[in-house]
């Protein structure tokens, strides 16, 4: 028989690599997260990042995302790796029902699951959990609102964005799943909220959100929607231009390129002063009759501005327009490779406190981040590495189920656990 604990609240856990666990913010909070591919697992990892005990579940063998690219040379899934940091993994044989109940008396144990896998009906679904943890709070991301499937690019296709990136002659799709981090982050967001709900009254509650809603809500919080409804603007593509202020990336004299932009009337000015342009900048307002002092007028007067600072950024190369820029207050940026990024930029390393090496199983010794919030009372979690798949099944079947290992080793003998 299986001990399911389904009205206890858990006990305070130690997770994996936590150092002083019941300082850190949400280390009295267990987690289970049955789920694939890049939002939800962000969300859990989030969570997990600050102290939750995320247990994740897959089938046995892993889900569909367990060998998704970039890969490590013995074919360990990098990304897998990359987005399971400090979590707990389980295998269960999910299609048998003893699986099923194994899984089912984990999640009503902890009191929460993660999820965006189908479930709105079986085993899995709120109403069946629910009946047995009435508090249960189930976060659900779907794709669209109505439960249909969608996928970061067939949502991104459709937010207008790929149709403004680039030169304007044909959509352009970017490489960042902008949607499912911020639908990953919205997860983490809301499982708070709601947990803050059931601390005062006791209620648990199914929470959902789409992977459309979320690019909608996006898309209108940036004034876009609004701009066609108000103005019948339809924001037109710029290639690397600024939209509604100055902003560009220019070619330097060792072929580099770089992100020069001014916000601010002091960034305005700051890039007159460091490139020794400032008089000369300043003619172009009255010539083009706009006010340069206003993000508008720089925007206006654009292609006017760099046609003056291009020379300028071509006559210099990179290291040069660094040490001009530097303690300047120009806004500025170097273009780079990942390869560039891990090489040779600083914040990428080490140095940098969200970083440490960390040895992760399949892949050897890499540098992984912890989470980048940084809390000056608590202090942040050290990088941890992800689990094995099932690494951790026994062991959590034993700790929280109360499993013996006699029953464990009959499960494993009836293909319930690998």
């Amino acid at each position: 028989m299986i001990r399911t604990a389904a009205s206890v609240a858990p006990p305070p856990h130690t997770p994996p690599q936590a150092l002083t666990a019941m300082t850190h913010p949400l280390s009295d909070i267990r987690i289970v997260e049955v789920s694939a591919f890049i939002a939800a697992p962000l969300g859990g990892m989030t969570l997990a990042q600050l102290g939750a005990d995320v247990i994740r579940i897959d089938p046995l063998g892993g889900n569909i995302d367990i060998a998704r690219w970039p890969l490590a040379p013995d074919g360990t899934s990098l990304y897998w790796a990359s987005l399971n940091k400090a979590k707990r993994s389980v295998t269960l044989a999910l299609n048998l029902p003893e699986g099923q109940e194994l899984a089912r008396a984990l999640i009503c144990g902890a009191g929460n699951l993660l999820t965006n896998l189908p479930s709105a009906s079986g085993w899995m679904s709120h109403a069946a959990l629910s009946a047995s943890r009435p508090d249960l709070i189930m976060m659900r991301l779907t794709g669209n609102a109505d439960g249909s499937a969608a996928i970061d690019y067939t949502v991104n296709c459709a937010s207008g964005f790929p149709m403004a990136t680039g030169s304007g002659e044909a959509p352009v799709n970017h490489v960042l799943p902008a949607w499912d981090i911020a639908a990953g982050l919205t997860l983490a967001t809301g499982f708070l909220a709601a947990e803050r709900v059931r601390a005062r009254t006791g209620q648990g509650q199914e929470v959902t959100l789409s992977l459309a809603d979320v690019m909608l809500a996006c898309v209108s919080n940036l004034g876009y929607v609004a701009d066609v409804q108000v103005n019948g603007t339809v924001r037109p593509p710029l290639g690397n231009e600024l939209y509604g202020a100055f902003g560009r990336d220019f070619v330097t004299a060792d072929g580099r390129r770089i992100m020069l932009a001014a916000i601010s009337n002091r960034q305005w000015r700051a890039i007159g002063k460091a490139t020794g342009l400032a008089a000369r900048l300043a003619m172009i307002g009255p010539m083009m009759q706009v006010d340069l002092d206003q993000e508008g007028g720089r925007f206006e007067a654009r292609h006017a501005i760099a046609a003056l600072l291009a020379p300028w950024v071509a006559r210099h190369t990179l290291p040069e327009i660094g040490a001009a820029f530097a303690g300047s207050g120009v806004l500025w940026g170097p273009y780079q490779d990942f390869g560039q990024l891990v090489h040779d930029d600083p914040r990428c390393s080490i140095a940098n406190p969200i970083f440490a090496e960390i040895e992760q199983p399949g892949v050897g010794p890499i540098m992984a981040n912890a989470q980048p919030l940084g809390f000056g009372a608590t202090g942040r979690l050290p990088p941890a590495r992800a689990p094995r798949l099932g690494e951790h099944t026994e062991a959590v079947l034993t700790e929280v189920l109360g499993m013996s290992s006699a029953e464990y080793a009959r499960l494993h003998d009836r293909g319930v656990v690998a």
